[in-house]
């Protein structure tokens, strides 16, 4: 066949493809079988480290991402677009789940992501197990608004999200009270989940094969600076949360009288026990312990100084220490590596991952250290005047963080740069106030304090938020924003859903586009079939999506 006879039939063909895609809303596609291809415009995407085989792309976790430059970035100019992807995510791990995808400019606080959270080391609590984010931002922020109190606490100590609800574990000090368990029924309404346990705090809680587990407490109030509690009950024991106000009793843990800290870690749930000691101080127990089944908690060792919080990152569980800056690796039995001291630090409160790193809040001077290596920690500044970092959330694409003593949360805005958001807790005539523990949920980052006992929230942005668990294995995620409301979908269903008020988002940005990358941490994980269109999506659309 001559030339003149195939340029009419391929002419057309071209013309038909570009007007299917046109019709479509096609901005992108990504198949991700073989390469980094986009299927629309033809470029590859960069890849740094992203392996292909089996026909999807793999993420180890650590450093792999793809890279779309900014100038073949699909731009989502009147705010209107939808999100397609299949993701497979494993059950057993060892490090956070990361981003699935990224177009934001932190400077600007502008753009979107897609995320997966499953923080620990929030202090006390592992506040967000295998939840997703999908967030657009240029640069609103609301007010904190007040929550409510649950019960009559002083201190909130956990915040963790479970099966589409907020939880709250806390202290509540006075004669005859005992630490209780609450869930947030929105407004300011709290309800009662009960009092399992005898001590006067319910403290260290996490999400463990799909149960909600709490550790119980002792603590004084003395540490903050507050008449001293008059029940002395010891705590150290661990309960299985079984709905309503029932609780099993799942152990004691050692003669320790603190389970100061809960996380999981390749399918097992440890327990951090070090905030007052032991009645025998010795370092077995001011350690920590692994689960092994009802009643038996077993010694994980301790590094010679009291392992309090714990955190999980790239691999590795990692202990928080209250004495000399001391922050550890555990290597297995019990074993452990120092990774610290942290600089000009004596107690180091939480972690979080952010951007691709470990962050860690400290004691006394107030400052949030980025974590390089073996005792390679560098300063990201401190926050304001204050004295104490505690609990620390990525939230919406930047890292929060709450303080005392003034009880603010302060949010980091790059190059050492921290700007408050607002007070959280203004008790008047006391010394200290803590804003102590964070959590993602309901597109919101909420925030638990000393010693009003209070929860407040904030909106940065739009968000939406599954609250729900994301089991392991393969999943279709969608998300969609139209100009009142953002959606979420997992295998076609839609799981979340907010509207909103007021004026459409500006989201167009001059970064780069990132798959497998963002504001959190790289993706541990496999991805095929990403897809980004103009324009919102109806849920037959992502039903069909969904099953092929």
């Amino acid at each position: 066949m001559n030339r003149s006879a195939v340029c009419p039939i391929f002419i057309c063909f071209l013309v038909l493809t570009s007007a299917s895609l046109a019709e479509d809303g096609l901005l992108a596609h990504w198949k991700l079988e073989a390469d980094s291809r986009d299927q629309v415009s033809g470029k590859s995407a960069i890849s740094h480290g992203v392996k292909f085989h089996d026909g999807v792309a793999h993420f180890d976790g650590i450093d792999d991402w793809l890279e779309v430059k900014a100038e073949d970035a699909p731009q989502v100019d009147d705010g209107e677009f939808s999100i397609s992807v299949h993701i497979h995510t494993d059950e057993s791990l060892d490090d956070v789940l990361g981003d699935v995808l990224a177009h934001y400019d932190p400077q600007e606080r502008r753009g979107y992501q897609l995320s997966l959270m499953n923080y620990s080391g929030v202090t006390s609590a592992q506040s967000n197990w295998r939840n997703i984010l999908f967030g657009t931002d240029d640069g609103r922020v609301s007010a904190w608004k007040d929550c409510g109190r649950p019960g009559t606490n002083m201190q909130v100590k956990s915040l963790v999200v479970f099966d589409g609800s907020l939880y709250a574990a806390v202290w509540e000090p006075a004669e005859g009270e005992r630490g209780h368990v609450y869930r947030y029924a929105g407004g300011q309404k709290w309800i009662d989940c009960g009092s399992p346990d005898p001590a006067n705090a319910l403290c260290g809680m996490a999400v463990f094969n799909g149960k909600l587990y709490v550790g119980s407490e002792l603590y004084s109030g003395g540490g903050s600076s507050l008449p001293l509690s008059p029940n002395t009950e010891p705590g150290g024991r661990v309960w299985r949360y079984e709905g309503g106000e029932s609780w099993t009793n799942v152990g004691k843990v050692e003669d320790v009288r603190s389970v100061s800290g809960l996380a999981v870690y390749r399918g097992q749930l440890f327990a951090g026990t070090g905030t007052t000691g032991a009645w025998r101080d010795t370092p077995r127990t001011r350690g920590m312990y692994r689960f092994d089944g009802p009643g038996k908690w077993t010694s994980c060792g301790c590094p010679d100084l009291r392992v309090v919080h714990l955190a999980v990152y790239n691999g590795g569980l990692f202990g928080l220490s209250y004495d000399a800056g001391g922050f550890f690796r555990w290597e297995g039995g019990t074993r452990w590596k120092r990774l610290g001291p942290v600089p000009d630090t004596t107690q180091v409160y939480s972690t979080a991952v952010f951007e691709g790193k470990l962050h860690a809040g400290t004691w006394p001077t107030g400052s949030v250290f980025r974590f390089e290596g073996p005792q390679q920690w560098i300063n990201t500044g401190r926050l304001g005047d204050e004295k104490e970092v505690m609990g620390m959330a990525v939230y919406n694409g930047q890292l929060y963080a709450g303080t005392l003593p003034a009880g603010a949360v302060y949010r980091y805005d790059g190059t050492n740069e921290w700007v408050s958001t607002g007070v959280v807790d203004d008790t008047p005539n006391v010394r200290y106030r803590r804003a102590w523990v964070t959590a993602v949920f309901d597109g919101k980052l909420y925030c638990g304090t000393l010693p009003s006992g209070r929860v407040r929230s904030l909106e940065a942005g739009r968000c939406v938020t599954n609250d729900r668990a994301l089991s392991p294995g393969w999943h279709h995620l969608a998300a969609v924003c139209s100009r009142q409301q953002l959606e979420l979908y997992v295998d076609g269903v839609r799981v979340a859903q907010r509207q909103f008020e007021g004026k459409q988002l500006q989201l167009r940005n001059s970064t780069p586009f990132k798959i497998g990358f963002g504001q959190h941490d790289y993706f541990n994980g496999r991805m095929r079939d990403l897809r980004i269109f103009k324009g919102a999506l109806p849920p037959s659309k992502i039903r069909e999506l969904a099953r092929q």
